[in-house]
């Protein structure tokens, strides 16, 4: 065994519940889409990492994806709760580094993920910073339940809020580069996976018309 531990929260990909922000725009089906090509780019990211991996699915585990990773299904009311049940069993089995990412950024690389791991030798805390005020990556070598309690989640001061308590609690972190998801129509035309995705670009295209 690593003592090194990579978990991927991953949406469950059905129609009418991934991306609804981005739906709103480009319809359901082109929403589905293009979560399914991101869920790809983390696939890829994650697949020469030396580290173990964890796949968390929103819902239920599906066979297909992630072949030969070991698979489990959330828990909890809410992402802090979710989150935080994934990092203590990774603990409780012995893990002394774990970072754990979503599945919607287009530019993630497994350079960011082994950074976060990297950091981990030197502080508590990592996280990776999204542009929305939240963040994409975090990763703990002690467990701060505090980090996952009564946090503003899916708000843009997600990430300023959580940082504030860290360092009121003496708690040492740092962070990562900034990266951008993808919310809404607008993040996706700005970003360089949608702009060199000509068969994506082609398939919302048609599905607008």
């Amino acid at each position: 065994m690593n003592n090194t531990l990579v978990i991927v929260f991953v949406k469950n990909i059905k129609l009418g519940k991934v991306k609804t922000r981005l739906a709103k725009t480009i319809g359901n089906q082109g929403a589905f889409e293009v979560y399914t090509e991101l869920v790809k780019v983390t696939e890829t990211a994650t697949k020469s990492l030396n580290a173990d991996k964890r796949i968390y699915f929103s819902e239920s585990i599906v066979d297909h994806q992630w072949v030969n990773h070991d698979k489990y299904v959330q828990h909890g009311d809410d992402l802090g709760e979710r989150m935080q049940h994934a990092f203590q069993k990774g603990f409780d089995d012995g893990y002394k580094r774990i970072v754990l990412i979503g599945s919607d950024l287009p530019d993630i690389t497994a350079n960011h993920i082994n950074e976060g791991l990297t950091a981990l030798s030197k502080t508590d805390v990592v996280f990776g910073p999204a542009e929305d005020g939240g963040y994409y990556l975090i990763g703990l070598s002690k467990m701060h339940p505090c980090v996952f309690k009564n946090k503003p989640w899916s708000q843009n001061t997600l990430l300023n809020t959580t940082l504030q308590e860290l360092e009121e609690k003496n708690i040492p972190f740092t962070t990562l580069q900034t990266l951008n998801d993808i919310d809404t129509f607008e993040d996706l035309e700005a970003s360089a996976f949608y702009q060199n995705n000509i068969k994506l670009q082609e398939r919302i295209k048609q599905l607008q018309n």
